[in-house]
């Protein structure tokens, strides 16, 4: 037998101007638009083996090593539309395989915990939407494929680029101009760089979806939101995006974060995706924010309690010298820092600082220590990647 087989790579992209709300649910538009940053696959990243076949009875899936349901209409409608357009290719080339007509089986791993708030159905849809895409050799842009990731996870539509995204909301009832497309590139703003707060690597409470569906109904301060304040954020991180303006870049992310977060203890009943680390942590940063008297470290939260926390390259020492006192007993920052570097951050941290962050660290480090679990330090990275690394074995079209 014949197996085909394709594999894909996608990254997590974290929302520093949030989409909240659908305005349709079945076609996953939303409400306002949004711009994230594409964090490095290095350290966040789904893989995904697509492979198709005439012998294969129907279409499966395997997530990190366990068998799932593909029967969500989320996911159908993802597959249908790739479908489709694969149809189209083969009936204007008779000699193309029917790959249409054949069913899939999908080997997908995460190399980060999945719903822990970490933006892992973004990273997921992505990868099995370039993978499919790959394996039925489509020739469309990967604006017009993140129509289709949309349909799957609204914010899996950022990352089919890397570098700094927005998603355009779009006006059509049908969904045909809401898509994704670059800001910037990687390479054009290449310092940026993430550090994120594992706060609970646990599933949340309250899905995305049922949130988001609580949140528009119940919540008078989300119509504001989406009226007025979105669209001027929009177009001022824009600019700030491309005028590499950290210091305005952090305000708006930072105020966006704490709007969005706002909608949603205005929802009825209140939903809490943020705890009292999380708070700790919004308050350390502007601490560190207002003793170097411009904005060096930026807080987000996505709907989770884990602090995601830009910052550029050229203020590392800085922030991590304040960070590794605060966190130095936590899981990872061996994994990207050496000892050298610690010890370093040791000796900058003078007595100016201690003075400034004392009453914080006596008050909360241990709190910031028994609750953050891990730290993922990060930055920003490239878009969707084609990777000879198969999951799928080709004799039997079963996971390795």
């Amino acid at each position: 037998m014949a197996i085909y087989s394709v594999s894909a790579t996608a990254p997590v992209n974290i929302a520093t101007l949030k989409y909240w709300g659908k305005r349709d649910v079945s076609l996953n538009l939303p409400t306002n638009s949004s711009i994230s940053v594409t964090l490095s696959q290095d350290d966040l990243r789904t893989l995904t083996t697509a492979a198709t076949s005439d012998t294969f009875e129907e279409d499966t899936l395997w997530l990190n090593g366990k068998l799932e349901s593909l029967q969500s209409k989320r996911t159908q409608d993802c597959l249908h539309d790739l479908r489709q357009l694969r149809a189209q290719l083969e009936d204007e080339d008779k000699t193309l395989p029917p790959m249409s007509k054949w069913k899939l089986h999908l080997v997908s791993e995460n190399n980060f915990p999945t719903a822990a708030g970490l933006a892992s159905s973004a990273a997921g849809f992505a990868a099995l939407v370039v993978a499919v895409a790959k394996l039925y050799q489509l020739p469309q842009s990967m604006s017009e494929l993140s129509k289709i990731a949309r349909k799957g996870s609204g914010s899996a539509c950022r990352s089919l680029f890397g570098g700094y995204v927005a998603w355009e909301m779009g006006e059509l009832k049908d969904g045909t101009d809401s898509k994704a497309v670059q800001v910037l590139e990687k390479d054009q703003w290449p310092d940026m760089k993430a550090l994120i707060l594992v706060v609970s690597d646990i599933k949340k409470d309250v899905s995305s979806t049922k949130g988001m569906q609580l949140t528009v109904a119940t919540s008078d301060l989300f119509q504001h939101r989406i009226a007025k304040v979105v669209p001027e954020r929009f177009i001022s991180m824009k600019e700030a995006i491309k005028n590499k303006d950290f210091n305005k870049f952090a305000e708006l992310t930072m105020k966006d974060s704490n709007s969005f977060h706002s909608t949603c203890l205005d929802s009825y009943p209140p939903i809490f995706y943020i705890n009292d680390t999380s708070k700790r942590i919004i308050n350390l940063c502007h601490l560190i924010n207002t003793f170097y008297e411009t904005n060096i470290v930026a807080y987000t939260f996505d709907a989770g309690p884990n602090a995601v926390l830009y910052y550029l390259k050229e203020n590392e020492d800085k922030l991590l010298s304040i960070l590794n006192e605060i966190c130095s007993n936590i899981t990872g920052w061996n994994d990207k820092f050496s000892k050298e570097q610690t010890e370093n951050w040791s000796n900058t941290y003078d007595k100016k600082l201690k003075n400034h962050f004392e009453s914080f660290i006596v008050n909360y480090r241990d709190d910031i220590d028994k609750h953050v679990t891990r730290v993922i330090a990060t930055q920003v990275g490239s878009g969707p990647q084609s990777t000879e690394e198969s999951l799928i074995d080709e004799v039997t079209g079963l996971p390795k």
